[in-house]
């Protein structure tokens, strides 16, 4: 019997999550059928329980329903926890798991894609969004000497910081000053912002890519992003957009739905867009 699944957003004509599942579904020999839903805004928990009762077994959720989805579950991760939202849902009978991979195939594509370690390393990360709430534990897991968090509303990346305080330290700022924190240098320069959704630039100093190994930017497919181009302006050794944590974060939901986890780089290499 195909197992039935589905990824759940509005807007969602631009996923690109059935390429990538069918993809791993080939590569494992899953029989899986993998979906589009567009989700009524208001309406996420009746669409799941119509979905539901066509014998699903699980949905990865896009915006702006990532919220929706943690309340909805009935069993939520430590992670989605954290993030106080879920970007995975796993059905059992009347339970509903919950989960959010976003942090985990970020860190899995910066330390084993692009090969650049987090220990012992100053990361700086740009916005303290449901992005960068995903990636706090992943990150401190990888032991970096120093995590620096910036953010517009210095309030809302302080909980942010105290809610990981088990994990580790994290020092937290504004925008203003970033310039002035001791050493200013940065190994690992990581845009967690909307910012280039918009085409813009988040209100970061340019010298905080001085030296930088790598500039990462989470939105993918948008080639050089006013932030990259910052970054390549001060001759930032890499650069990299979001598709790879993209399809790492897919792997992560897949391996959990179906007890396999699929070979990521090949795909990573169809859908890379060169950063031009």
């Amino acid at each position: 019997m195909t197992d039935k699944y589905a990824v759940i957003g509005n807007p969602i004509g631009f996923t690109k999550s059935p390429t990538i599942h069918m993809a791993f579904a080939r590569q494992t020999g899953q029989d899986i059928d993998y979906g589009v839903i567009l989700g009524p805004v208001g309406g996420f928990a009746g669409r799941i329980d119509e979905f539901r009762r066509e014998d699903a077994r699980g949905v990865n959720v896009t915006a702006p329903f990532k919220l929706d989805a943690f309340a909805y579950a009935t069993d939520r991760s430590e992670s989605a926890q954290l993030a106080g939202a879920a970007n995975c849902l796993k059905f059992e009978g009347a339970r509903v798991h919950a989960e959010n991979f976003d942090g985990i195939g970020l860190t899995h594509d910066i330390t084993v894609n692009l090969g650049v370690p987090m220990r012992g390393k100053r990361v700086l990360l740009l916005g303290a969004g449901g992005a960068a709430r995903g990636a706090m534990l992943p990150f401190l897991r990888e032991k970096p000497s120093e995590l620096v968090l910036v953010n517009r509303t210095l309030s809302k990346a302080v909980k942010l910081a105290e809610a990981v305080t088990a994990a580790g330290n994290v020092m937290v700022c504004g925008y203003g000053e970033l310039a002035d924190l001791p050493g200013r240098h940065f190994d690992l320069v990581i845009n967690a912002t909307s910012a280039s959704l918009r085409g813009e630039m988040p209100p970061v100093p340019p010298n905080a890519f001085r030296g930088a190994s790598l500039a990462y930017e989470l939105a993918y497919g948008k080639g050089l992003t006013p932030f990259l181009k910052a970054a390549k302006a001060q001759d930032v050794a890499q650069l990299s957009d979001g598709v790879g944590m993209l399809v790492e974060q897919a792997a992560e939901s897949f391996a959990w739905w179906r007890g396999v986890r699929p070979e990521t780089a090949s795909l990573i290499g169809q859908l890379t867009i060169p950063l031009t």
